[in-house]
């Protein structure tokens, strides 16, 4: 079956995007005789140890996805919260990153030696647009506020290492988080949510996929007269 392939590589894109690993990296292989093999680069064998660490990750990744159920039916949230979980141990057997931690790694690594913070809210702006995210509070916009106040107040751009600045700016997001119910405490359940709309659309493109290769395949004379199956009573193990 057509579909068998698509959905097959569908799945390993789902776990291999998870894997830190810049895709720019080309990975050479080369072959050496046995008594005249040289002594491995530091590059090399570098390179050499993300590539078995990558397919570690994989392999772990695809054994947990062979065992596990999976429905595709993102119209029932049953089936995204089942899918949801198997993600979950996907990422926790193979030790990748939940898509929170990767937005926090990128903000850590992409704002470093950022020194103030206009930049720096604009570089996270940036980043969530990057991601795909939605800002439906206007939070972005509220936060943009609160600097413009406390660089008035200042009469200066307010540097990430004014301490006294920052705990001005500080206070100031402190009163846009209560105005718009955000609490420290609840961080875990919008990581959650976060976690189900990731999800949910992952499922929806796997539905989309199986679907156009169901129908590609009726086109074909010897499939013409079959029924179409239900997506979501296919099994995604049989395909792996």
């Amino acid at each position: 079956m057509a579909f068998a392939s698509r959905l097959a590589s569908k799945s390993k894109q789902l776990c291999s995007s998870q894997v830190i690993l810049q895709r720019q990296h080309a990975i050479s292989v080369r072959f050496f005789a046995n008594e005249a093999a040289p002594q491995a680069l530091k590059g090399d064998e570098m390179l050499k140890n993300i590539f078995l660490d990558v397919k570690k990750k994989f392999e772990t990744a695809l054994g947990v996805l062979r065992k596990e159920k999976i429905t595709i039916a993102p119209e029932d949230p049953a089936a995204v919260s089942q899918y949801a979980n198997v993600m979950k141990t996907v990422r926790e057997k193979a030790d990748l990153f939940s898509e929170s931690q990767r937005i926090a790694y990128t903000i850590e690594t992409r704002t470093a030696g950022i020194p103030d913070a206009r930049t720096y809210l604009l570089t996270l702006k940036e980043i969530r647009e990057r991601r795909g995210l939605i800002d439906e509070h206007g939070a972005e916009a509220m936060m943009m506020d609160a600097l413009d106040k406390v660089e008035k107040e200042i009469k200066k751009p307010l540097m990430r290492n004014d301490k006294k600045g920052m705990a001005l700016l500080t206070a100031e997001f402190d009163k846009i988080n209560k105005k718009l119910g955000i609490r420290k405490e609840d961080l875990p359940k919008y990581e959650e949510q976060l976690e189900l709309k990731i999800a949910k659309a992952q499922l929806e493109e796997l539905k989309k996929d199986a679907l156009e290769a169901m129908e590609t395949q009726k086109k074909r004379e010897e499939f013409k007269d079959e029924e179409m199956v239900e997506v979501k009573s296919l099994d995604v193990r049989n395909f792996l």
